[in-house]
């Protein structure tokens, strides 16, 4: 009996590490359903400057549109973005994601990612100098064109300033096939002495529209310094504990969402102090401040800030990191499974090459995990054979022993010795499943490239859950149902699938413990429903090989085929039997 209560625990707790607490994140920390539209922040409005340091003046709500309409404003069109700069304040303010849309639909339009300063949905970069004794371009500074009309990949834009101090400030902006821009800059000194400067960047935005961030999933501030990645802080950190100074150099820092990320690369890495910092109404920045540059009259001194402002593609992030910026790859927060779900993703990619679909690139991936664990699986149906071989024993010794339990362990354990039977042994590839199964799960959440990918038919999206559920007629009734009752075609066939399992296993002795292995695979409908379809895809898949394995193993042993249809007979008399003592 202990053996048995010690199988059906340790199968419990493996149910529990694998979904329960993702079941309670999403019960307590739900995340939106699809990406909100328009990913920008809401800042302050212009910035003045006191003591050196760049403090808000209060929120002013102004209508996205309108700020759009101003004239004068720098066009960018690159492979990948579109947008503009606006020369008032030399902020990067306008940017659209041209190979992303805001949902499955194909006229949704363009995700936005930065807006203006004062809108509601705003989220900008900006870029200055903080000095003394010497006048400086601010928020309010109207900047003139001088180089380029429209900002592309081959055609860079310079705005340049001059304070009538002698000096003159220029901005110069390039951007690549993706989603970097190289901002320079430059002040040119022609007045009579030396001035000290120190460079700085900024990026802007709110926390009102940003991903959740839970215990699997990191959103907010993120910063590289120090040989590792920072995902320490969230905003409601930096609001309560005020301005956290990063220890040490800062290479890159920003703020990250799911699928966004906006970040600024320093020039120089030993030079650089990163700061993230409230500035009220949900606001955030994340400000990078290099130590000061002396400019002696007659020259000038340029430093380069790069401003990231895209989508946390592997393949692009991967190529800037060899490009010089480090571990920039690790912005995607794969978390303690990266060591699994980073080749699996890499995997993942090749297939979807080879196949064009990323639904038939799962099942291969499934297939291939499958023929990897093979030796394990073998070894678990071969413990689960010897398991229903020995159970007309079992029960003997059980209505021999009924009255005695320390002997009928004595026996038990006897019997389980002498015919080389390990209890527990089927459980392994249980245990080894939980890593892969959440490594998979992170990539089919955080991979941007799995975003509205289709498999087949109704399942126009891999990374959300099935869209067709039962209680809406799958589909046909235009309402959505609530998540834990949203059970689609994929967990009915989750389900069912894991039930035919259940049964090609050996059942229990204790009548309670055959119940909760009846009953868990229809629990587990429940529980997966709300599971990304290509996560579940993967679990049909894995649970359709698996049967196909069992069943090979039970036809290549005769002895075990004859054992089966034994207790299938026994079943129906036993049927039969209460159904006649009810009759």
């Amino acid at each position: 009996m202990d053996n048995q209560r010690n199988l059906i625990i340790a199968v419990v707790l493996s149910a529990i590490l694998l979904f329960g607490f993702d079941f309670v994140m999403r019960t307590y920390y739900p995340e939106p359903e699809e990406a909100p539209a328009n990913m920008a922040s809401r800042e302050d409005a212009p910035v003045a400057r006191v003591d050196g340091e760049i403090t808000p003046d209060a929120p002013i709500v102004r209508d996205l549109d309108t700020e759009l309409a101003t004239t004068g404003r720098v066009a960018i069109d690159a492979p990948e973005i579109a947008g503009s700069i606006n020369p008032v304040g030399a902020r990067v303010d306008d940017i659209t994601l041209k190979t992303h849309r805001q949902t499955v639909e194909e006229d949704s339009g363009p995700i936005r990612l930065f807006a203006p300063g004062g809108t509601d949905i705003q989220q900008f970069a900006q870029f200055g100098w903080v000095g003394e004794g010497v006048s400086v371009p601010d928020a309010q500074t109207p900047w003139q064109v001088v180089e380029g009309g429209q900002l592309t990949q081959e055609t860079p834009v310079t705005l340049a300033w001059d304070n009538g101090q002698g000096q003159e400030f220029r901005l110069t902006f390039r951007v690549d096939e993706h989603y970097m821009f190289d901002v320079t800059q430059s002040v040119a000194n022609t007045g009579d002495g030396s001035i000290a400067l120190r460079p700085y960047a900024f990026v802007s935005r709110t926390s009102a529209n940003a991903s959740p961030s839970t215990f699997t999933v990191h959103s907010g501030p993120i910063a590289e310094g120090n040989g590792s990645v920072n995902f320490d802080w969230d905003y409601d950190e930096v609001a309560e504990e005020g301005p956290v100074n990063l220890s040490g150099s800062t290479q890159w820092l920003g703020f990250t969402d799911i699928y966004w990320m906006s970040a600024l690369v320093a020039d120089d890495a030993s030079a650089a102090e990163g700061t993230f910092r409230s500035t009220g109404a949900d606001t955030f920045r994340a400000d990078l401040i290099y130590d000061a540059v002396t400019v002696p009259a007659g020259e000038t001194v340029s430093r380069t800030t790069r401003l990231f402002a895209g989508a946390k593609e592997s393949a692009v992030l991967d190529q800037y990191e060899d490009q010089g910026i480090e571990r920039f790859g690790l912005a995607i927060d794969w978390g303690w499974f990266r060591f699994i779900a980073w080749p699996m993703w890499q995997v993942l990619i090749f297939l979807f090459g080879l196949v064009g679909n990323f639904g038939v690139a799962i099942i291969c991936l499934t297939l291939i995990i499958r023929l990897l664990l093979f030796p394990i699986a073998q070894k678990q149906f071969h413990s689960m054979a010897q398991m229903r071989a020995v159970q007309p024993k079992m029960k003997a010794l059980q209505e021999r022993y009924k009255d005695d339990k320390q002997q009928l362990q004595q026996e038990m354990a006897k019997l389980y010795k002498e015919e080389k039977v390990n209890p527990l042994a089927g459980c392994l590839p249980i245990f080894v499943q939980i890593p892969i199964f959440f490594a998979l799960y992170k990539v089919l959440l955080l991979a941007i490239e799995m975003r509205h990918e289709p498999f087949f038919g109704w399942l126009r999206d891999l990374s959300a859950p099935d869209p067709a559920t039962i209680l809406n007629l799958f589909g046909l009734l235009p309402f959505d149902p609530p998540g834990f009752l949203a059970i689609g075609v994929l967990a009915v066939l989750l389900g069912f699938t894991m039930w035919l399992q259940f049964k090609l296993n050996p059942a229990a002795m204790d009548p309670m413990q055959q119940q909760i292995f009846m009953l868990m695979p229809w629990i587990l409908m429940f529980v997966m429903a709300p599971f990304a379809a290509g996560l579940l895809l993967y679990w049909i898949s894995n649970n359709i090989l698996t049967l196909a394995q069992q069943w090979y193993l039970y036809s290549r042993n005769p002895e075990l085929k004859a054992q089966m249809a034994k207790e299938r007979e026994a079943k129906e008399r036993e049927h039969e039997r209460k159904k006649a003592e009810e009759g």
